[in-house]
């Protein structure tokens, strides 16, 4: 694993930063293939996006891809996450408004994909409902972190998560497509839950697909109706569900066929696009 902090490579970050205080942040994910990091457009979007939310600002964009394309080289295959925190300060909550962005990239070796079809349960923690924080990719990961505790089982490939009010949002690491009578269907993410940059894309791919894709709350009941269960993020592609613990079985079907077919063509898009809920 190589780590470069601010430019500089290094494993050491000032105990006063922001992001290690207060997850005063915000972090990407990154597939890198043949040294190159997909869907960056979409990335930097959604990490602006979030500076913007966040009010963290005097990133240096210029430096910060020119550090990533320069790290992402180094490895044909690999998995890069972007860190931005809001830079150091002492403690209290107010940061100074003069101090500088923090960037930490860290460049690891691509995980190795779990078997298809994945094996997933539902997780008994729920997600806060937050509007104000809903689509970006902050640092404070604390429900995720207490939701992947309630299982040690290696079969099990992902949990699923729903809000206080018993709609499904995403998976712990991934985003959430079922498929209905052939249509496409993700829960919409105006209340909580992350925007996911594979999800964009799937999304902007539908219909090039031909397949009809609907936004709205989901619930128990449609997980159980459904034809097929699909889960998604940058580093695993888009895969089906085989099981659900609790609710089903469910088979690979044509529409997540195609979706991935159409995702094999576009596998380093350039399109900027991205959808926030």
């Amino acid at each position: 694993m190589t780590t470069w902090i601010d430019g500089t490579a290094g494993t050491c970050v000032d105990p006063g930063d922001r992001g290690l205080q207060f997850g005063d942040g915000l972090f990407e994910t990154l597939r890198i293939d043949a040294g190159r990091p997909c869907f960056w457009p979409r990335h930097r979007q959604r990490l602006a996006a979030g500076c913007e939310r966040l009010g963290i600002v005097g990133l240096d964009w210029p430096r910060l891809e020119e550090e990533l394309h320069a790290l992402a080289a180094r490895q044909p295959r690999a998995a890069l996450k972007l860190i931005v925190t809001r830079g150091s300060s002492e403690r209290g909550y107010r940061a100074a408004a003069a101090v500088p962005p923090r960037r930490i990239l860290r460049l690891a070796a691509l995980p190795e994909p779990p078997a298809a079809p994945l094996r997933v349960r539902l997780c008994a923690w729920r997600l806060a409902i937050h509007p104000a924080l809903a689509g970006i990719k902050h640092l404070n990961r604390l429900d995720q972190v207490m939701a992947r505790r309630e299982w040690d089982d290696p079969g099990v490939a992902e949990g699923l998560l729903l809000d206080r009010r018993g709609r499904l949002v995403e998976g712990t690491m991934s985003n959430l497509f079922l498929v209905r009578d052939g249509r496409l269907l993700t829960p919409d993410l105006s209340d909580c839950g992350v925007a996911g940059i594979l999800r964009s894309v799937i999304i902007d791919r539908a219909a090039e697909a031909g397949v009809e894709l609907a936004r709205r709350a989901l619930t128990l009941d449609d997980l159980a109706a459904a034809d097929e269960v699909l889960l998604c993020n940058s580093l695993l592609g888009l895969c089906p569900v085989g099981r659900v613990e609790g609710i089903g079985e469910f088979r690979s079907g044509p529409v997540g066929r195609r979706l991935q077919q159409q995702l094999a063509r576009q596998a380093t898009d350039d399109s900027s696009n991205w959808y926030p809920a």
